[in-house]
Protein backbone atom coordinates (compact mmCIF):
# COMPACT_ATOMS: atom_id res chain seq x y z
CA UNK A 1 0.00 0.00 0.00
CA UNK A 2 1.60 3.01 -0.80
CA UNK A 3 0.06 6.69 0.85
CA UNK A 4 -0.99 9.79 -1.41
CA UNK A 5 1.96 12.32 -1.93
CA UNK A 6 2.54 14.78 0.93
CA UNK A 7 1.29 12.09 3.26
CA UNK A 8 4.76 9.73 2.99
CA UNK A 9 6.83 12.04 4.42
CA UNK A 10 5.07 11.93 7.84
CA UNK A 11 4.49 8.15 8.15
CA UNK A 12 7.89 7.13 10.22
CA UNK A 13 8.99 2.96 10.45
CA UNK A 14 6.58 2.92 14.15
CA UNK A 15 3.41 3.55 11.62
CA UNK A 16 4.41 1.34 8.96
CA UNK A 17 3.95 -1.40 11.53
CA UNK A 18 1.15 -0.44 13.32
CA UNK A 19 -0.50 0.13 9.86
CA UNK A 20 0.71 -3.50 9.44
CA UNK A 21 -0.48 -4.67 12.80
CA UNK A 22 -4.37 -6.15 11.98
CA UNK A 23 -2.92 -9.14 10.85
CA UNK A 24 -0.58 -10.06 13.61
CA UNK A 25 -3.99 -9.21 16.24
CA UNK A 26 -6.49 -11.66 14.21
CA UNK A 27 -4.05 -14.44 14.47
CA UNK A 28 -3.02 -13.90 18.15
CA UNK A 29 -7.09 -13.66 18.32
CA UNK A 30 -7.44 -16.72 17.28
CA UNK A 31 -4.70 -18.68 18.97
CA UNK A 32 -6.42 -16.88 22.64
CA UNK A 33 -9.78 -18.79 21.28
CA UNK A 34 -7.97 -21.68 20.69
CA UNK A 35 -6.43 -21.84 24.29
CA UNK A 36 -9.63 -20.68 25.80
CA UNK A 37 -11.00 -23.60 23.71
CA UNK A 38 -8.81 -25.69 24.81
CA UNK A 39 -8.59 -24.52 28.72
CA UNK A 40 -12.37 -25.68 28.50
CA UNK A 41 -11.82 -29.14 27.35
CA UNK A 42 -9.54 -29.81 30.55
CA UNK A 43 -11.52 -28.04 32.69
CA UNK A 44 -13.31 -31.38 33.76
CA UNK A 45 -9.76 -32.99 34.58
CA UNK A 46 -8.61 -29.92 36.41
CA UNK A 47 -11.95 -30.13 38.67
CA UNK A 48 -13.33 -26.77 37.39
CA UNK A 49 -17.18 -26.64 36.63
CA UNK A 50 -18.50 -26.00 32.78
CA UNK A 51 -22.33 -25.01 32.14
CA UNK A 52 -23.35 -26.69 28.52
CA UNK A 53 -25.63 -25.46 26.50
CA UNK A 54 -28.69 -27.20 25.26
CA UNK A 55 -27.14 -27.62 21.28
CA UNK A 56 -23.82 -28.69 23.22
CA UNK A 57 -25.75 -31.30 24.88
CA UNK A 58 -27.56 -32.73 21.75
CA UNK A 59 -24.58 -32.42 19.94
CA UNK A 60 -22.66 -34.41 22.70
CA UNK A 61 -25.50 -37.25 22.97
CA UNK A 62 -25.55 -37.26 18.90
CA UNK A 63 -29.41 -36.05 18.97
CA UNK A 64 -29.00 -33.55 16.54
CA UNK A 65 -27.59 -36.62 13.68
CA UNK A 66 -29.23 -37.49 10.66
CA UNK A 67 -31.99 -40.04 11.24
CA UNK A 68 -31.87 -42.42 8.51
CA UNK A 69 -32.79 -46.00 7.82
CA UNK A 70 -29.67 -47.19 7.83
CA UNK A 71 -28.65 -45.02 11.49
CA UNK A 72 -26.44 -46.65 13.77
CA UNK A 73 -27.60 -45.23 16.99
CA UNK A 74 -24.29 -44.24 19.62
CA UNK A 75 -23.47 -45.91 22.01
CA UNK A 76 -24.99 -43.35 24.75
CA UNK A 77 -28.35 -43.03 22.63
CA UNK A 78 -28.59 -46.71 22.77
CA UNK A 79 -27.99 -46.72 26.97
CA UNK A 80 -30.38 -43.39 27.19
CA UNK A 81 -33.29 -45.89 25.74
CA UNK A 82 -32.88 -48.88 27.58
CA UNK A 83 -34.13 -47.07 30.25
CA UNK A 84 -37.59 -47.65 29.13
CA UNK A 85 -39.71 -51.01 30.06
CA UNK A 86 -40.62 -53.17 27.47
CA UNK A 87 -43.63 -54.46 28.48
CA UNK A 88 -46.15 -57.17 27.31
CA UNK A 89 -49.75 -55.93 26.55
CA UNK A 90 -51.98 -57.67 29.61
CA UNK A 91 -55.56 -57.19 28.07
CA UNK A 92 -56.78 -59.13 31.40
CA UNK A 93 -55.11 -56.81 34.04
CA UNK A 94 -57.52 -53.95 32.85
CA UNK A 95 -60.19 -56.59 33.52
CA UNK A 96 -58.86 -57.45 36.90
CA UNK A 97 -58.51 -54.31 38.04
CA UNK A 98 -61.51 -52.68 36.77
CA UNK A 99 -63.77 -55.83 39.12
CA UNK A 100 -61.47 -54.69 42.14
CA UNK A 101 -62.27 -50.75 41.48
CA UNK A 102 -66.24 -52.29 41.83
CA UNK A 103 -65.32 -54.14 45.00
CA UNK A 104 -63.30 -51.37 46.58
CA UNK A 105 -66.45 -49.22 46.36
CA UNK A 106 -68.59 -51.37 48.36
CA UNK A 107 -65.51 -52.64 50.63
CA UNK A 108 -64.74 -49.13 51.61
CA UNK A 109 -67.94 -47.92 52.13
CA UNK A 110 -68.02 -50.46 54.65
CA UNK A 111 -65.33 -49.69 56.22
CA UNK A 112 -65.90 -45.90 56.36
CA UNK A 113 -69.67 -45.90 57.29
CA UNK A 114 -70.11 -43.49 54.35
CA UNK A 115 -70.17 -42.70 50.57
CA UNK A 116 -66.98 -43.50 49.11
CA UNK A 117 -66.35 -43.61 45.25
CA UNK A 118 -63.13 -45.30 43.89
CA UNK A 119 -61.93 -45.01 40.36
CA UNK A 120 -59.27 -46.38 38.19
CA UNK A 121 -56.62 -43.72 37.10
CA UNK A 122 -54.55 -45.67 35.24
CA UNK A 123 -51.60 -48.64 35.10
CA UNK A 124 -48.55 -47.99 34.06
CA UNK A 125 -45.23 -50.02 33.24
CA UNK A 126 -42.20 -48.46 34.51
CA UNK A 127 -38.81 -49.29 37.04
CA UNK A 128 -39.18 -50.18 40.30
CA UNK A 129 -36.48 -47.27 41.37
CA UNK A 130 -39.08 -44.46 39.29
CA UNK A 131 -41.90 -45.52 41.85
CA UNK A 132 -39.58 -44.86 44.55
CA UNK A 133 -38.79 -41.65 42.91
CA UNK A 134 -42.32 -40.74 42.92
CA UNK A 135 -43.30 -41.40 46.97
CA UNK A 136 -44.76 -38.29 48.35
CA UNK A 137 -43.47 -38.23 52.13
CA UNK A 138 -44.64 -38.87 54.35
CA UNK A 139 -46.97 -41.64 53.12
CA UNK A 140 -47.55 -45.50 54.70
CA UNK A 141 -46.53 -48.38 52.28
CA UNK A 142 -47.44 -52.03 53.07
CA UNK A 143 -45.86 -54.81 51.84
CA UNK A 144 -47.74 -58.11 51.01
CA UNK A 145 -46.66 -61.65 50.45
CA UNK A 146 -48.55 -63.47 47.35
CA UNK A 147 -48.78 -66.78 48.57
CA UNK A 148 -49.36 -69.18 46.14
CA UNK A 149 -46.97 -66.80 43.63
CA UNK A 150 -44.28 -66.95 46.21
CA UNK A 151 -43.53 -63.36 45.48
CA UNK A 152 -44.08 -59.61 47.25
CA UNK A 153 -46.02 -56.30 45.77
CA UNK A 154 -46.34 -53.03 47.50
CA UNK A 155 -49.62 -50.92 48.28
CA UNK A 156 -48.92 -47.19 48.93
CA UNK A 157 -51.69 -45.02 50.68
CA UNK A 158 -51.04 -41.20 50.59
CA UNK A 159 -51.46 -38.68 53.41
CA UNK A 160 -54.47 -37.24 52.11
CA UNK A 161 -55.87 -40.19 52.14
CA UNK A 162 -55.43 -41.46 55.26
CA UNK A 163 -56.20 -38.02 57.19
CA UNK A 164 -59.36 -38.05 55.06
CA UNK A 165 -60.15 -41.60 56.46
CA UNK A 166 -59.03 -40.64 60.02
CA UNK A 167 -61.61 -37.81 60.37
CA UNK A 168 -64.57 -39.85 59.00
CA UNK A 169 -63.76 -43.14 61.06
CA UNK A 170 -63.34 -40.53 64.15
CA UNK A 171 -66.50 -38.46 63.75
CA UNK A 172 -65.37 -35.84 61.77
CA UNK A 173 -66.94 -34.47 58.54
CA UNK A 174 -64.78 -31.65 57.29
CA UNK A 175 -65.12 -30.86 53.75
CA UNK A 176 -62.64 -28.75 53.18
CA UNK A 177 -58.81 -31.06 53.54
CA UNK A 178 -56.18 -30.71 56.39
CA UNK A 179 -52.97 -29.36 55.90
CA UNK A 180 -50.26 -31.85 55.82
CA UNK A 181 -47.52 -30.86 58.10
CA UNK A 182 -45.25 -33.71 57.16
CA UNK A 183 -45.49 -35.19 60.86
CA UNK A 184 -44.80 -38.93 61.65
CA UNK A 185 -47.94 -40.86 61.77
CA UNK A 186 -49.36 -41.97 64.68
CA UNK A 187 -50.11 -45.50 66.01
CA UNK A 188 -53.52 -44.95 65.35
CA UNK A 189 -53.36 -43.53 62.04
CA UNK A 190 -51.10 -46.56 61.22
CA UNK A 191 -53.20 -49.51 62.79
CA UNK A 192 -55.80 -48.09 60.26
CA UNK A 193 -54.04 -47.84 57.34
CA UNK A 194 -53.17 -51.34 58.10
CA UNK A 195 -56.79 -52.47 58.33
CA UNK A 196 -57.68 -50.56 55.00
CA UNK A 197 -54.55 -52.50 53.15
CA UNK A 198 -56.41 -55.61 54.55
CA UNK A 199 -59.62 -54.85 53.20
CA UNK A 200 -57.77 -53.54 49.48
CA UNK A 201 -55.29 -56.79 49.50
CA UNK A 202 -58.81 -59.32 50.03
CA UNK A 203 -60.70 -57.21 47.37
CA UNK A 204 -57.63 -57.62 45.30
CA UNK A 205 -57.16 -61.55 45.35
CA UNK A 206 -60.79 -61.67 45.06
CA UNK A 207 -60.71 -60.08 41.34
CA UNK A 208 -57.83 -62.69 40.61
CA UNK A 209 -60.29 -65.65 41.69
CA UNK A 210 -61.39 -66.03 37.74
CA UNK A 211 -57.64 -66.39 36.55
CA UNK A 212 -56.31 -68.07 39.72
CA UNK A 213 -56.42 -68.63 43.07
CA UNK A 214 -54.43 -66.23 44.99
CA UNK A 215 -54.24 -65.11 48.71
CA UNK A 216 -52.44 -61.36 49.45
CA UNK A 217 -51.32 -61.56 52.99
CA UNK A 218 -50.12 -58.31 54.32
CA UNK A 219 -46.77 -58.44 55.77
CA UNK A 220 -45.53 -55.27 57.16
CA UNK A 221 -45.93 -51.71 57.07
CA UNK A 222 -43.41 -49.37 56.25
CA UNK A 223 -42.85 -45.48 56.24
CA UNK A 224 -39.42 -45.58 54.60
CA UNK A 225 -39.37 -46.39 50.94
CA UNK A 226 -35.99 -47.96 50.73
CA UNK A 227 -37.14 -49.80 53.52
CA UNK A 228 -39.97 -51.31 51.47
CA UNK A 229 -37.85 -52.91 48.82
CA UNK A 230 -38.93 -55.61 47.00
CA UNK A 231 -37.49 -56.38 43.79
CA UNK A 232 -34.28 -54.90 41.80
CA UNK A 233 -34.14 -50.92 41.17
CA UNK A 234 -34.08 -51.88 37.51
CA UNK A 235 -36.62 -54.40 37.16
CA UNK A 236 -39.98 -53.53 35.55
CA UNK A 237 -43.11 -52.76 37.94
CA UNK A 238 -46.68 -52.26 37.25
CA UNK A 239 -48.14 -49.44 39.31
CA UNK A 240 -51.75 -49.50 39.16
CA UNK A 241 -53.37 -45.96 40.94
CA UNK A 242 -56.63 -46.02 41.76
CA UNK A 243 -58.22 -42.58 43.05
CA UNK A 244 -60.78 -42.24 46.08
CA UNK A 245 -63.01 -39.60 47.11
CA UNK A 246 -64.36 -39.32 50.56
CA UNK A 247 -66.85 -36.78 51.46
CA UNK A 248 -65.55 -34.44 48.51
CA UNK A 249 -62.03 -35.14 49.74
CA UNK A 250 -59.64 -37.10 47.50
CA UNK A 251 -56.98 -39.26 47.98
CA UNK A 252 -55.14 -42.21 46.04
CA UNK A 253 -54.20 -45.80 46.20
CA UNK A 254 -50.67 -46.83 44.69
CA UNK A 255 -50.77 -50.93 43.92
CA UNK A 256 -47.12 -52.00 42.47
CA UNK A 257 -46.47 -55.43 41.62
CA UNK A 258 -43.34 -56.81 40.08
CA UNK A 259 -43.63 -57.95 36.57
CA UNK A 260 -41.99 -61.15 37.82
CA UNK A 261 -44.54 -61.66 40.36
CA UNK A 262 -47.33 -61.98 37.39
CA UNK A 263 -45.09 -64.38 35.90
CA UNK A 264 -47.03 -67.21 36.67
CA UNK A 265 -50.77 -66.22 34.86
CA UNK A 266 -49.26 -64.25 32.66
CA UNK A 267 -50.82 -66.29 30.07
CA UNK A 268 -53.79 -65.97 31.38
CA UNK A 269 -53.26 -62.43 31.25
CA UNK A 270 -52.34 -61.97 27.62
CA UNK A 271 -56.18 -63.11 26.56
CA UNK A 272 -58.31 -60.87 24.89
CA UNK A 273 -60.93 -62.09 27.13
CA UNK A 274 -61.96 -64.66 29.72
CA UNK A 275 -61.45 -68.12 29.12
CA UNK A 276 -59.84 -67.47 25.91
CA UNK A 277 -58.18 -70.99 24.53
CA UNK A 278 -55.51 -69.51 22.10
CA UNK A 279 -56.83 -71.65 19.13
CA UNK A 280 -58.23 -75.04 20.41
CA UNK A 281 -61.74 -75.00 20.26
CA UNK A 282 -62.98 -78.28 22.02
CA UNK A 283 -66.54 -78.25 20.14
CA UNK A 284 -65.01 -78.41 16.46
CA UNK A 285 -62.21 -80.95 17.94
CA UNK A 286 -65.37 -83.22 19.43
CA UNK A 287 -66.59 -82.51 15.86
CA UNK A 288 -63.08 -83.66 14.13
CA UNK A 289 -62.81 -86.52 16.15
CA UNK A 290 -66.61 -87.73 15.88
CA UNK A 291 -66.12 -87.36 12.06
CA UNK A 292 -62.68 -89.72 11.99
CA UNK A 293 -64.39 -92.00 13.73
CA UNK A 294 -66.24 -92.43 10.90
CA UNK A 295 -64.02 -92.56 7.98
CA UNK A 296 -62.38 -95.72 6.42
CA UNK A 297 -59.11 -97.03 7.13
CA UNK A 298 -56.57 -99.22 5.79
CA UNK A 299 -55.65 -102.12 8.15
CA UNK A 300 -52.58 -104.40 7.89
CA UNK A 301 -51.78 -107.89 9.03
CA UNK A 302 -48.60 -108.85 9.78
CA UNK A 303 -48.48 -112.51 10.48
CA UNK A 304 -44.89 -112.72 11.48
CA UNK A 305 -41.62 -110.87 10.97
CA UNK A 306 -37.96 -111.85 9.88
CA UNK A 307 -34.89 -110.71 9.80
CA UNK A 308 -32.72 -111.58 6.91
CA UNK A 309 -29.92 -110.78 5.56
CA UNK A 310 -29.68 -108.47 2.40
CA UNK A 311 -26.71 -110.54 0.67
CA UNK A 312 -29.93 -112.84 0.53
CA UNK A 313 -32.45 -110.94 -0.14
CA UNK A 314 -30.84 -109.89 -3.46
CA UNK A 315 -30.21 -113.14 -4.64
CA UNK A 316 -33.67 -113.92 -4.07
CA UNK A 317 -36.04 -115.40 -7.32
CA UNK A 318 -39.33 -115.12 -8.59
CA UNK A 319 -41.16 -117.94 -7.43
CA UNK A 320 -38.99 -118.64 -4.53
CA UNK A 321 -40.65 -119.36 -1.19
CA UNK A 322 -39.85 -118.01 1.94
CA UNK A 323 -39.91 -119.96 5.10
CA UNK A 324 -41.67 -117.76 8.22
CA UNK A 325 -41.54 -120.71 10.58
CA UNK A 326 -44.59 -119.95 12.10
CA UNK A 327 -47.44 -121.69 13.44
CA UNK A 328 -51.05 -121.63 13.43
CA UNK A 329 -51.08 -120.13 16.94
CA UNK A 330 -48.85 -117.59 16.12
CA UNK A 331 -50.45 -113.58 17.69
CA UNK A 332 -51.16 -111.43 14.42
CA UNK A 333 -51.07 -108.30 14.46
CA UNK A 334 -53.03 -105.56 13.02
CA UNK A 335 -51.35 -102.40 11.87
CA UNK A 336 -52.81 -99.06 10.55
CA UNK A 337 -49.45 -97.85 9.01
CA UNK A 338 -46.73 -98.19 11.70
CA UNK A 339 -49.25 -98.13 14.88
CA UNK A 340 -50.50 -101.57 16.16
CA UNK A 341 -54.09 -101.94 17.13
CA UNK A 342 -55.22 -105.12 17.88
CA UNK A 343 -53.54 -108.23 18.27
CA UNK A 344 -55.69 -111.95 17.45
CA UNK A 345 -55.00 -115.26 15.19
CA UNK A 346 -55.30 -116.02 11.45
CA UNK A 347 -58.44 -118.22 11.04
CA UNK A 348 -61.42 -118.85 8.29
CA UNK A 349 -64.83 -117.57 8.09
CA UNK A 350 -67.31 -117.34 4.75
CA UNK A 351 -64.35 -118.87 2.32
CA UNK A 352 -62.76 -115.37 3.78
CA UNK A 353 -59.17 -115.84 5.57
CA UNK A 354 -60.06 -113.40 8.62
CA UNK A 355 -58.23 -112.57 11.63
CA UNK A 356 -60.01 -112.94 15.08
CA UNK A 357 -58.98 -110.33 17.43
CA UNK A 358 -58.59 -111.34 21.09
CA UNK A 359 -56.44 -108.13 22.82
CA UNK A 360 -56.79 -104.38 22.01
CA UNK A 361 -53.67 -102.57 21.92
CA UNK A 362 -53.15 -99.22 24.48
CA UNK A 363 -52.41 -97.18 21.00
CA UNK A 364 -55.47 -96.11 19.73
CA UNK A 365 -55.87 -92.11 21.30
CA UNK A 366 -52.20 -91.91 19.84
CA UNK A 367 -53.56 -92.97 16.38
CA UNK A 368 -56.16 -90.05 16.96
CA UNK A 369 -53.95 -87.89 18.19
CA UNK A 370 -51.84 -88.49 15.70
CA UNK A 371 -54.53 -87.58 13.04
CA UNK A 372 -55.58 -84.23 14.88
CA UNK A 373 -52.20 -83.01 14.57
CA UNK A 374 -52.30 -82.57 11.01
Amino acid sequence: MVPPDGIKDDWSDADWETAAAPATAHSDAAKAALAEAAKAALAGFSGEAKLLNQEEIDRLLNFDAPSGDGAVLSAIERLVNSTTVNKDRLPMLDVVFDRMVRLLNTSLRQFASTNVEASLMRIEWLRYTDFQDTIELPALIGVARAEQWDNQMLVSIDSALIYCMMDVLLGGRRSRPGRIDGRAYTSIERKMTERMMKVILQDLGQSFDPLAQIDFVFDRLEVNPQFATITRATNAVIRVRIAVEVERRTGHIDIVIPYSTLEPVRGKLVQMFMGEKFGHDTVWENHLKNELMRSKLELVAVLAETKVPLGEVLAWQKGQSLKLRINPENAVLVFSKTIPLFAGHMGQRNDNIAVKIDTELDTKQELIDGLLSH
